[in-house]
């Protein structure tokens, strides 16, 4: 007969006590619960349970600060911890002090019992140890789901050295994740180095990532260090991955393949000491289906993915995000405001194309233009109108093939919704689709027929139907 594994539940909620209670003795185990830490701990030093799921704050002591207490007197307990704080510092500080799983409230039961059964299950590893020193300082803000799956990720992850790609729109905030995820990690002694690869001309790419010898090209008047030398012991940040162009690529691959590469021009081998964290705002399998990325680079920099969601995915955060930022400005001597309920719920209808960074800079904007110190729905509608056209063109400018068909599609088809041709939208969207990419590919090949259905991927015959079908004028015999 399976013995029956028993959970110690410590929350000073009583109906979170109820609620969890009922829950897992539904699943078969068996539940003690106490409002109360010392409770808790008492059993823990008798031996009782076989996992622990505690809040984070109760009445006589931090849950957290009891998690690295069962680590030593238990090393093998394991212990989840439940939190309605939902900061990024809380999941972090569970995470380095050996808590198996962070869960922000509310939490799904499901989701909780599925980390139950994992915890109870997972081999046992090492716990990592907390530096005393972390301070409260919050790089990533708000409270939503999708922000604290982030969270998690990312605590998780400061326990490693995996190499990470975040992906997300311009404005998301990336570099912030990237920062985090070497601010709170095992190298955050060592330096943190960025560079961008769209700012960098293309032919001074590999000098600028591992540097070069002297006389290695015109100019190269002295040894150039480069970014994995200057990151030895840290973490190397690819901002805009997505831009490097080929050659650099295939030296990158073999760095990660290899863990050593040589500055340009040189011929003995440097250790490539360094944790990597690439971002981009692009598409990259897109980028691999059109040649203009490799597809073994991509598996290499993709080990953790980490996508970060629009600011009109998370609209919830919007407000905590606008206190910041007036926080912020205020820090930065600009006088300081608040936002009345109107302009809370103006800024809530933005769409955000700049995402976060476009709302900094409207907090920024408002408390250095506007006298009053409570700021209403009228004033962050007019600043909203007078910015939109060029936040929108500066989101548009970065936008990817995909972004930029869902943005017209969602006009298209709100445009029909009154008549919406049902059964044939799908159609219809693909043939508004092909006519253009059919001309553009035609003008491209100054109308050889043969070339641009290699260029498409088609068959001749086939391109030549569609050309009929389409009715696409075709110039001949100019290539």
């Amino acid at each position: 007969m399976t013995e029956t594994r028993t959970i110690l539940v410590a929350d000073d909620d009583r109906a979170i006590r109820t609620v969890l209670s009922q829950a897992l003795g539904r699943a078969g185990y068996t539940v003690r619960a106490t409002s109360s830490a010392a409770t808790l701990w008492r059993w823990v030093e008798e031996g009782i349970g076989d996992l622990v799921i505690t809040d984070v704050i109760m009445p006589d002591e931090n849950g957290l600060d009891l998690v690295p207490r069962i680590k030593r007197v238990r090393p093998e307990l394991r212990v989840v911890v439940m939190s309605a704080q939902s900061t990024f510092m809380t999941a972090v500080k569970a995470a380095q002090r050996g808590a198996f799983e962070y869960m922000p409230k509310p939490f799904d039961l499901k989701e909780l019992l599925a980390v139950v059964a994992r915890a109870l299950t997972a081999p046992a590893v090492a716990v990592p140890q907390e530096d005393e020193g972390e301070t409260e300082r919050l790089p990533l803000i708000g409270r939503s789901p999708a922000m604290q799956e982030i969270y998690r990720t990312v605590a998780r992850l400061t326990t490693t050295d995996l190499t990470v790609m975040i992906t997300g729109e311009s404005g998301t905030g990336k570099e912030l994740v990237s920062r985090a995820l070497h601010d709170y990690g095992r190298r955050r002694t060592g330096p943190f180095v960025a560079i961008n690869m769209a700012a960098i001309p293309r032919e001074l790419i590999e000098s600028e990532l591992f540097g070069h010898e002297r006389g290695a090209f015109t100019g190269a008047l002295s040894r150039g260090v480069g970014r994995f030398e200057q990151a030895a012991g840290g973490t190397l940040f690819l901002d805009e991955i997505g831009d490097m162009p080929p050659e650099a690529q295939t030296r990158l691959l073999r760095v990660l393949q290899e863990g050593e590469f040589t500055t340009v021009g040189g011929r003995n081998p440097i250790k490539a000491n360094v944790r990597i964290v690439a971002a981009t705002h692009r598409d990259l399998r897109q980028a691999i289906r059109q040649g203009m990325f490799r597809e073994d680079l991509f598996y290499r920099l993709n080990v953790v993915p980490i996508r970060l969601p629009p600011l009109r995915e998370r609209a919830e955060d919007i407000p905590l995000l606008a206190r910041h930022f007036l926080d912020r400005a205020k820090a930065a001597g600009l006088p300081g405001k608040q936002l009345d309920q109107g302009a809370v719920d103006r800024l809530r209808q933005h769409s955000w194309p700049g995402n976060a960074r476009e709302l900094e800079n409207l907090m920024r904007r408002l408390a250095a233009l506007y006298p009053q110190e409570v700021i209403g729905g009228d004033a962050v509608a007019t600043e909203l109108a007078e910015a939109e056209p060029v936040a929108e063109m500066e989101a548009r400018a970065s936008e990817t093939l995909e972004q930029a068909v869902e943005r017209h599609l969602s006009s298209f088809v709100a445009a029909q919704k009154d008549g919406l041709p049902v059964r044939d939208l799908y159609e219809r969207v693909l043939a508004e689709v092909e006519r253009p990419l059919l001309r553009l590919a035609l003008a491209a090949t100054r109308g050889n027929q043969i070339k641009a259905a290699a260029m498409l991927g088609l068959n001749r015959n086939t391109l030549r139907k569609k050309i009929r079908e389409l009715d696409l004028p075709v110039v001949r015999g100019l290539s």
